[in-house]
């Protein structure tokens, strides 16, 4: 920033002596002359004003001290005019200072720094040495504000220095603490280590020897399973042979009934051709009285399913199913489902279906009898589309009612008396008929049965 000239200037007048400045204006000093400055140069006129400071005369003071200082403080060392000006405006403001400068007497209570900026502008006789005194004012009033800011600072630093001490004495014992707990932590920690480690080890060699015990017990195993293999295979082998030779026994004995069936029909025919041409012959009515019918007597009932498990079959064997439909008027009745998802759970239910009603149609060509099959309707979103085949009534159960009531209700529909079968494994139903006096036998036997159809 530019500082006020040294060249000597004219104190009262061309004849004067001259006096001048042989160092530039303390910064406090100058800033104070540029602070008068701005506030006296709004009490001029634009001509009045040197050209370069004209451009400023609308700015505030404040704006002016900023932007204008080292133009107006150039102005005021250069223009003479311009400082008697700035003097006189001086005048007005502070006429107290401004005539004890004058008088070469500054108050002793003024500020110096305010007494040098007014010798500055006014330059009266002697006010080199006002400026003078004033910087060293200035200096050494700075130099003692600064060592008193020194002695707060030490003394804050003192301070700090103490507090940072205590706060070090007690985070050292903190951290010794610390440190000796840290310490007896580690001691506990490396001792459980230690003894992870020992279990670790045991616990390795343990699984070692398991391995090698489930080793040992999967090579028995394997051994064993290979023996039951084997000695299953030669089970086999002599059940295969043993069936092959029942087999054979039944088909001789059935070759040898059939020759003496035909012997004992031929003798029979020949004995009833007999009687027939006896009894035209004799003109002989029919007896429909027997000499036992007038024998007082209880007579034996007729033969009911119930009375077929006394004949020692197996509840199993397919024969067992061929004695009941061979009872006349017989009906079979077949909980669908259940014998379906006993023999072949593994297709869908159409082709179940279709797989049980095609043996129970040839069965009932053979056998005769009546045969109804019940299937769950109970969740069909719609009628299933089928075609009964011959011989086989085929029935789904209606909403809210399942195969198992439809079943009930078809034995309850049936007469005393009349032989009925029940083929269902669900022990609901086989109780229900049978209090209905039907006859219930497994699915697995209608299995067997329709295998050999």
């Amino acid at each position: 920033m530019e500082q006020p000239g040294s060249g000597a200037e004219p104190a009262n007048g061309a004849g004067d002596a001259v006096e001048a400045l042989d160092r530039p204006l303390p910064e406090g000093v100058r800033r104070r002359v540029v602070a008068f400055v701005s506030d006296a140069f709004g009490g001029l006129t634009v001509t009045e004003l040197p050209a370069q400071l004209r451009q400023y005369a609308r700015f505030t003071p404040t704006r002016r001290a900023k932007f204008a200082g080292n133009a107006m403080a150039a102005a005021l060392e250069s223009d003479t005019l311009f400082r008697q000006r700035i003097g006189e405006r001086l005048r007005e403001s502070q006429p107290e200072l401004t005539a004890a400068v004058e008088a070469g007497s500054p108050p002793a209570a003024a500020d110096p720094v305010d007494v040098a900026a007014a010798a500055y502008v006014l330059r009266p006789v002697g006010w080199v040495k006002l400026v003078a005194a004033a910087g060293e004012e200035v200096q050494r009033a700075d130099a003692e504000r600064a060592d008193e800011e020194g002695r707060r600072e030490l003394e804050r630093l003192r301070e700090e220095l103490a507090q940072a001490r205590i706060q070090t004495k007690s985070e050292t014992e903190r951290l010794r603490g610390e440190l000796d707990a840290a310490r007896k932590e580690a001691d506990a920690l490396q001792r459980k280590l230690r003894s992870a480690l020992s279990e670790v080890k045991r616990g390795e060699a343990a699984v070692r020897r398991g391995k090698a015990e489930t080793e040992t017990v999967r090579t028995e195993a394997a051994a064993r399973i290979s023996a039951a293999e084997s000695e299953t295979r030669r089970l086999r082998a002599r059940l295969g042979e043993a069936e092959a030779s029942v087999e054979a026994s039944r088909r001789a004995a059935r070759e040898g009934r059939s020759v003496e069936d035909m012997r004992l029909r031929l003798l029979l025919d020949t004995v009833l051709d007999a009687a027939r041409g006896l009894r035209r012959e004799l003109a002989l009515p029919p007896s429909s009285i027997r000499p036992a019918d007038s024998v007082d007597a209880v007579e034996p009932g007729a033969m009911s399913p119930k009375d077929i498990a006394a004949r020692a079959l197996s509840d199993t064997d397919p024969a067992l199913l061929d004695q009941l439909l061979a009872l006349p008027q017989a009906h079979l009745i077949v909980d669908g489902y259940n014998v379906t998802k006993t023999g072949y759970p593994q297709l869908p239910l159409e082709k179940q279906r279709l797989r049980l009603l095609g043996g129970l149609a040839v069965l009932a060509a053979q056998s005769g009898a009546e045969m109804t099959c019940v299937f769950d309707g109970a969740e069909l979103a719609a009628p299933v589309l089928l075609a009964p085949p011959r011989g086989v009534r085929v029935l789904f159960s209606k909403p809210g009612v399942t195969a198992d009531e439809l079943i009930r209700q078809l034995a309850r529909a049936e007469p005393p008396g009349r032989p009925v079968v029940v083929v269902s494994t669900d022990r609901e139903v086989a109780d229900g008929v049978a209090k209905a006096g039907a006859r219930p036998v497994a699915s697995v036997l209608l299995l067997k049965r329709l295998s050999r159809v």
